[in-house]
């Protein structure tokens, strides 16, 4: 097992909100010498689905990213509470951003998103055996939803038009597993 390098000498608190928390750090770090660091922790897990259907159909959402001040075409994603069940967030945002009820569920990808300075951890989840209903999105969300090839998907991600982390991986992640015939 590997030894933590580095030695907090008193950790501030210099942002909250409702998502996250901003602290400021002192530290010595990895090589014994006087420096500071900064990190965000998040308030919730991210949660990304992949719905995939009996035609090898994915659906995307598109949306508007304040902090790159740009469009987004992204797996359903959202957060879950750090205490929740994932699987259960995964749900309740599939269902949330899409209308979309899956019977089948598997996770298929773990990751840190940004270590270098958050602890944000994220899911992603497989859904098939899917059911449609009416969408709800949160009163802060302007949504648009297309239902595509996952060829489609993929090459958009190859072509760097999907940028969101976890529907890269996501994507990259469920190709490997078709390709591999690690799931019909």
């Amino acid at each position: 097992m590997h030894q933590n390098p580095w030695k907090i000498i008193d950790k501030k608190e210099v942002y909250q909100n409702n998502w996250i928390r901003v602290d400021h750090h002192r530290v010595l770090n990895a090589k014994g010498d006087p420096s500071i660091y900064g990190t965000v922790s998040f308030k919730n897990k991210a949660i990304g689905i992949i719905a995939l259907d009996h035609n090898h159909c994915i659906w995307l959402v598109g949306q508007y990213r304040f902090p790159l001040g740009q469009y987004s075409w992204e797996i359903p994603e959202g957060g879950g509470p750090i205490a929740q069940d994932s699987l259960e967030s995964a749900k309740r945002e599939l269902k949330e951003e899409t209308g979309i009820h899956a019977s089948s569920w598997q996770k298929i990808q773990t990751m840190h998103l940004s270590n270098s300075v958050s602890d944000e951890y994220a899911e992603i989840y497989l859904a098939r055996e899917l059911s449609f209903f009416q969408s709800s999105p949160e009163d802060s969300e302007v949504l648009e939803i297309q239902k595509v090839p996952f060829s489609k998907a993929f090459n958009m991600v190859l072509e760097g038009q999907i940028t969101d982390s976890l529907s890269v991986a996501g994507i990259l992640k469920l190709n490997y597993l078709l390709e591999h015939n690690l799931i019909s």
